[in-house]
């Protein structure tokens, strides 16, 4: 069964307003009284669902009408503020892998790797990842045993909160994993800070990593087994990826290896039963929520997720020029984003040229960006898609079915080949390199790509992390931990020169935004900005 993003409207089972300038006290602030409003909210057993399934559409949707009415933050326009959206950008854009037509406001910041903590979008980014905290929290002090039983809930109420309370703190713990990996020194708060009016310490990488890790090895044990909650919801694997991926990324974040680490949970994914989807572009289409390779996927539908953002901006505004919306299960295209001939070049070795990872759409466009403003420069990537593995259009073609694969199994392979190849212990040279060829059999449908394990090494991996999981939100994430994000590799309109160019190393992560430092006395920027 599939968990849809189907909730209460805001004013009904959330009691708090957020504004881009007031993270001030990143607490619950009630809409009328808090008791009485929360005792409405949680009348009804089921509501406790309701509101997991409002932090699950957390990383969906913008607002509680959709597409747009109730933004649920504002300060930038609502289609552009979605959770999904801006990862996205933050994650693609200052990279080799993305640039973007549009001349919105500053987002060709990111492409220029000049941006401040005055940008809109970086801040957008910052304001959603704390959305969701501050919603989690909420959540947590209203599902207590103590509030439970004060509501007169039964035991298996109680039982299946209890579940939902894991689940939840799962979601926490991925914002506050993307709150590290983006910005490091970032507020802190969790529930027992109470909903009161204060200012909230500044943490630091090595506690937020320490408790990002706590938390997940906390759940573990309390979260379903692989594979046995509904399609949409966290299960142990979900939280072994994200466990594998703060470990794999743990040298960057605290200047610690555990690679070792990272070779354990990896494993244990591979291990859990998921498989990989045998064709390769069924991963990005309308029904791709029946694969059994995707572990942890933002859910979209074309009647429940009606949004401006998700996956109706990655599906719409990567087509334009001579390309046909049609083919793709839209109704129109957006002209947006492009991709640069350093991505393209990953897949011009033989026998990359039958790789079927390398979607692109070439006519009438030019592999030279003259014009990141001009869809036509650079090739189109069709990689996602509102058609169904069978040719079928999604159910509405303005708002795609298709769903988010924000974690896979071919990731947890390539994780274990990395932590391996970097001297993590508890695997093996031989089984990495057949985990990779599982991957590359895929793409070729051969053996003909297969790699030995004198193939097997960093800049290699590097490179086949790009050609599987391009525009999957991982690259910028990958070219810090492998050393070539802001020196050691350029690439077109890198530091805003088409040649491209180095840039200044603060911008391996992104600025407190300005909003928050001027509401919060107890914050410093980070460094450089």
């Amino acid at each position: 069964m599939n968990f849809k993003y189907q909730y209460l409207i805001l004013t009904v089972i959330i009691t708090l307003v957020i504004t881009t300038s007031c993270f001030n006290d990143l607490n619950v602030v009630p809409l009328d009284d808090e008791v009485a409003t929360s005792a409405l909210i949680y009348k009804d057993p089921a509501s406790y669902k309701q509101v997991l399934a409002k932090i699950y559409a957390g990383l969906a949707v913008s607002g509680q009408e959709g597409p747009t009415g109730q933004p649920d933050i504002s300060g930038i326009d609502e289609g552009f503020s979605t959770y999904l959206r801006q990862y996205w950008k933050a994650q693609e854009l200052p990279t080799d892998e993305a640039v973007i037509a549009w001349n919105d406001g500053n987002i060709h910041d990111f492409e220029d790797m000049d941006w401040d903590a005055n940008n809109e979008f970086v801040t957008a980014m910052y304001n959603r990842i704390f959305f969701q905290i501050v919603l989690i929290n909420e959540f947590m002090r209203e599902s207590t045993t103590d509030k439970l039983e004060d509501r007169g809930a039964d035991a298996a109420t109680k039982a299946e909160v209890l579940s939902f309370r894991s689940e939840a703190r799962f979601m926490r713990a991925l914002s506050y994993w993307h709150a590290l990996d983006m910005f490091r020194n970032t507020p802190f708060v969790t529930e027992e800070d109470g909903i009161g009016s204060f200012f909230p310490e500044q943490t630091n990488a090595a506690d937020l990593f320490n408790y990002v890790e706590s938390e997940l090895l906390a759940i573990e044990s309390e979260l379903t087994a692989p594979r046995q909650n509904e399609y949409g919801r966290a299960d142990q694997a979900a939280a072994w990826m994200l466990l594998a991926k703060l470990y794999l990324n743990a040298d960057v974040y605290i200047g610690a290896e555990k690679y070792t680490e990272a070779v354990t949970y990896s494993k244990k994914i591979i291990d859990a039963g998921y498989t990989l989807e045998p064709t390769y572009a069924h991963l990005f289409m309308a029904d791709n929520h029946n694969s059994n390779e995707i572990i942890f996927p933002i859910n979209f539908d074309g009647t429940a997720t009606r949004t401006w953002g998700g996956m109706t901006f990655l599906v719409h505004a990567a087509v334009g020029g001579a390309m046909s919306a049609g083919d793709y299960g839209v109704d129109n295209g957006w002209g947006g984003t492009r991709t640069t001939k350093e991505f393209v070049a990953k897949f011009d070795t033989i026998p990359s040229n039958t790789d079927s990872r390398k979607m692109f759409f070439t006519q009438g466009q030019t592999l030279e960006i003259e014009s990141v403003a001009n869809f036509t420069h650079g090739w189109a990537i069709t990689k996602y898609s509102n058609k169904t593995s069978a040719g079928v259009n999604g159910s509405n073609l303005t708002f795609p079915d298709t769903d988010f694969p924000m974690f896979r199994l071919a990731d947890a392979y390539l994780m274990y080949a990395e932590a391996v190849v970097r001297g993590g212990t508890g695997g093996d040279m031989a089984t990495a390199v057949g985990y990779i060829n599982d991957l590359r059999n895929r793409a070729y449908g051969s053996t003909m790509g297969n790699i030995t394990m004198a193939d097997l090494d960093l800049p290699f991996l590097l490179d086949e992390r790009s050609r599987e999981l391009y525009w999957e939100c991982h690259r910028r994430t990958d070219l810090i931990r492998f050393g070539k994000f802001t020196a050691g590799y350029n690439w077109t309109w890198k530091g805003g020169t088409k040649e491209g160019n180095d840039v200044n190393e603060k911008y391996n992560i992104f600025p407190i935004p300005s909003s928050d430092l001027g509401a919060n006395p107890n914050l410093q920027q980070n460094a450089g900005y």
